[in-house]
């Protein structure tokens, strides 16, 4: 896994990630937004890159997305392949994300 912090015009951030999105990646995502003063702003999660995410992933983009919000800000997830899709109609958790393409 791997994850690219951009910052645009100081009111978006864009992380862009590699690889799966699963239990044994979730410490590094937490350790990479744990930091991130969100206070107002937009986080983008680009994910048109990863290959595989479980629920653990999910669980993480669920904790993370209250967390913006509680911040008053916004979590935008970008580019989800077709089987994170899936997982998130599977789950009913697709109404609850800003996507993108």
């Amino acid at each position: 896994m791997n994850i690219d912090t951009a910052t645009h015009a100081g009111l978006r951030t864009v992380l862009t990630i590699t690889g799966a999105l699963d239990m044994d990646t979730v410490p590094h995502i937490t350790a990479t937004t744990d930091p991130l003063a969100l206070g107002g702003r937009t986080l983008v999660l680009d994910l048109a890159a990863i290959t595989f995410m479980d629920s653990s992933g999910l669980n993480t983009l669920l904790i993370l997305r209250n967390r913006v919000e509680a911040e008053q800000g916004l979590l935008e997830l970008r580019g989800l392949p077709e089987q994170a899709l899936r997982l998130l109609d599977l789950t009913g958790a697709r109404a609850l994300f800003t996507l993108t393409p």
